[in-house]
């Protein structure tokens, strides 16, 4: 089979970008990363893709005057390197609605929460502040509502009482470096696939919550 050709988007660290990195020249994921695309050139994903010999490219929204000019460009920049799958590791950016449907079913993106709690911003805090026992992850497909795609799979970690926003995100980061590759790996397998309104692994539909890891 064929390796599924990644599309990496980025505006920060990259340390998930990292994780799918290692997993695919451990051979874990029958996959490549043909390019990382950053909204930002101090993105420090970057360097972590020049080490890894992947192309990378800069696409500021700062030069263009509208969101749709802006993913009419980044559109035709993923597209030249014929992806079988966009992946969305931290890029900070709400995507049209023109995008979202040219990739439907081929997009992915992690969110800190479990969904559908939480969505946008500040889920740590938001988490201790709603004194939530249990915080975690959820990676899922991209449809135009904004953490609103159908979940694929989910990590839960404790809330413990003196965490603060910054101990719960380094538990909830360890369990993304662990799923967002499992998912991309079962995408790679031709196992995931996305529905109307849900995702189906292996021919069986997930719950609205996803899977649970671990299983």
């Amino acid at each position: 089979m064929a390796p599924t050709r990644l599309v990496v988007l980025i505006s920060g660290g990259g340390s998930n970008l990292q994780a799918i990195i290692d997993a695919c020249e451990s051979g874990e994921i029958n996959a490549q990363i043909a390019a990382v695309i950053s909204n930002k050139a101090d993105a420090y994903g970057l360097e972590r893709a020049k080490q890894a010999g992947i192309a990378t490219q800069v696409l500021s929204h700062k030069d263009f005057d509208s969101r749709e000019a802006y993913d009419t460009q980044l559109m035709s920049i993923i597209d030249s390197f014929i992806p079988n799958l966009v992946v969305l590791a931290g890029f900070m950016r709400i995507l049209t609605p023109n995008l979202v449907q040219k990739y439907i079913g081929k997009m992915l993106n992690i969110h800190p929460s479990l969904l559908p709690k939480y969505q946008g911003l500040n889920t740590h805090q938001r988490a201790i502040d709603a004194n939530d026992d249990v915080h975690g992850v959820s990676v899922h497909f991209v449809t135009e509502e904004l953490d609103g795609g159908p979940v694929i799979l989910q990590a839960k970690v404790p809330v413990l009482k003196d965490d603060t926003a910054d101990t719960l995100a380094k538990r909830v980061h360890e369990q993304e470096h662990i799923i967002y590759p499992l998912v991309v790996k079962w995408f790679s397998e031709h196992r995931l696939t996305m529905e109307a309104d849900y995702a189906v692994l292996d021919e069986t539909k997930l719950p609205a919550h996803g899977a649970q890891y671990p299983q």
